[in-house]
């Protein structure tokens, strides 16, 4: 089932004409609020589970903000139904957790491509298809952070499906793996973890949109365990701040 009776998609609660070409996409509800601000004429337009929109414009381009909720099976969900509402290019704007220890709390991570390990992409393509981030996409983020003065990396993320085997893996009944892969991401240059993009960016694939993501580094664990500086930070107004100058370039 995919519209209720009045046309609307059945989860997001929208239909066509209510949602811009460009949709930022947070994970909190209650972040779309504060990103809406940074709209001109900000309107919400549905509520319907952890799917919250707004829609304003930006430099007088329609836009919108919809969250999607922890995870990829709900991102997935809000990624469809926002391209049959007409949306076209989308930023994630989210939080992540350092990995790689050069990646400190309050820097800015841009995802150029990300770990499947999480399991909504594998009921899209097989695990050989590389989730990766649209190129237009990384270089307007890339652009915007260095315009912005923002401290930012660019590289790969990993999506997990458990946020408490990242954290607590050794409590898990599969704690040898989750340790075991966690230390080949390190060893491979994984700059952060997070749980939505890898879905998203087989999605935005499969579907033909373009996609990237941002993100605020809360802190690092890895930097915590060497004994180094560890920031925490919760303002996410640099990422928000990222991916608004990058819908103007993108725009032209």
């Amino acid at each position: 089932m995919n519209y209720t009776e009045d046309g609307r998609q059945y989860h997001i609660g929208l239909k066509e004409g209510e949602v811009g070409k460009y949709v930022i996409l947070p994970g909190d509800p209650k972040r779309c609020e504060k990103i809406a601000q940074f709209f001109e004429n900000p309107v919400k337009v549905a509520d319907s589970r952890e799917y919250v929109t707004y829609t304003g414009y930006v430099d007088g381009e329609k836009v919108s903000v919809t969250s999607t909720g922890i995870g990829g099976p709900s991102a997935a969900i809000a990624l469809e139904e926002l391209v049959k509402c007409g949306a076209q290019t989308f930023i994630r704007v989210g939080t992540c957790g350092g990995i790689d220890t050069n990646v400190k709390g309050g820097d800015i991570v841009i995802a150029t491509g990300a770990i499947r390990a999480e399991g909504t992409s594998r009921e899209y393509a097989p695990i050989e298809f590389p989730a990766v981030a649209n190129l237009d996409v990384v270089n307007s983020l890339v652009e915007s952070a260095k315009k912005l003065g923002f401290d930012y990396h660019t590289g790969v993320v990993q999506c997990k499906d458990s946020f408490y085997g990242q954290h607590c893996p050794d409590r898990m009944p599969v704690s040898n793996e989750l340790i075991n892969r966690w230390e080949a991401w390190k060893r491979m240059g994984c700059l952060a973890s997070e749980m939505e993009s890898a879905a998203l960016f087989i999605v935005a694939s499969y579907l033909r949109v373009k996609i990237g993501s941002v993100f605020l580094v809360v802190a690092n664990q890895e930097r915590e365990k060497e004994g180094l500086e560890n920031p925490v930070v919760h303002d996410t107004e640099k990422a928000i701040k990222t991916a608004i100058e990058a819908i103007k370039i993108l725009k032209g």
